[in-house]
């Protein structure tokens, strides 16, 4: 990485590590021994199982958070290196600069409120985290990507990127937004060999996600297990959270050269809950 990027010792790092780039392409086993990456909201749930499956393909990954500690513990797992990163000051990622071949785009937040309660500044807050820093990071990533011929940009969307679901009203329309910005990214893309795609998970087994099936089992007086099933999986075919790891292999196979064909496409896991 370069131009206003910093590591997580406060230094400027000149790039995401310290991989020479490839005019190779991927091992023909689909790995990426000569590929970076940087993953945002990387130091738990999601983010840490991309950034782990991506650095087990032999990717070199940087994992972004404002998270210092918890990502430096990912980035140490994984031999990668950490970047503090505060993603809701956007104006700080306007001059930013990239050299990374990947880009997973997965910080995120949730506030649930009718609408008519909800608070303008929450809802900026998360159209900022989650639709315009995306856009700021895959503007900073794709000069190096096109003058590489090759870049994967993979956003984390949701199934509520194409469904919606009442309180929901920010985190939706955000989600819809990243759906669009992708399609758009794949189009101005494909001719400099660089992909865009979705990824949209239904509910998600991460730390947030089981501390509010506490609060709801709490709130409501029932088991976690039948908040699962008679509130949050009711659309659901199959009755169960998404595990990250899951996410993540999904994630791992688009930053693959099997993907190469890939690109302004949404990939749903979602349980089967958009089949109805």
């Amino acid at each position: 990485m370069s131009g206003r990027q910093m590591n997580d010792d406060g230094g400027l790092a000149g790039r995401a590590g310290a991989r020479p780039a490839s005019s190779t392409g991927l091992g023909a086993d689909g790995g990426l021994a000569v590929r970076t990456a940087l993953v945002t909201g990387g130091a738990s749930g999601i983010g840490a199982a991309c950034a782990r499956e991506l650095a087990a393909a032999g990717a070199y990954v940087t994992v972004a958070d404002r998270d210092s500690e918890g990502a430096a513990v990912v980035a140490k797992e994984i031999e990668g290196e950490s970047w503090t990163v505060d993603l809701l000051d956007t104006a700080a990622l306007e001059d930013l600069e990239l050299d990374v071949d990947i880009l997973v785009n997965n910080a995120g937040i949730q506030s649930v409120r009718p609408i008519e309660e909800f608070v303008p500044d929450d809802f900026r807050r998360i159209h900022r985290l989650m639709l315009e820093a995306p856009f700021l990071l895959i503007r900073a990533a794709l000069p190096a990507m096109y003058r590489k011929g090759f870049g994967r940009i993979i956003n984390l969307s949701s199934v509520h990127g194409i469904r919606a679901s009442p309180f929901k009203s920010a985190y939706v329309s955000a989600k819809h937004g990243l759906e669009g910005l992708s399609k758009v990214t794949a189009l101005e893309g494909g001719k400099h060999g660089v992909t865009s795609n979705c990824v949209n998970p239904g509910y998600v087994r991460t730390p947030l996600m089981e501390n509010q099936i506490a609060d709801q089992a709490q709130a409501h007086n029932i088991s976690e297990d039948e908040v699962l099933s008679s509130i949050m999986l009711t659309e659901s075919a199959i009755k169960r959270l998404v595990e990250p790891e899951e996410v993540a292999s999904l994630v791992g196979w688009l930053a693959s050269d099997h993907a190469g064909m890939v690109t302004g496409s949404s990939y749903v896991m979602d349980g089967g809950w958009s089949a109805r």
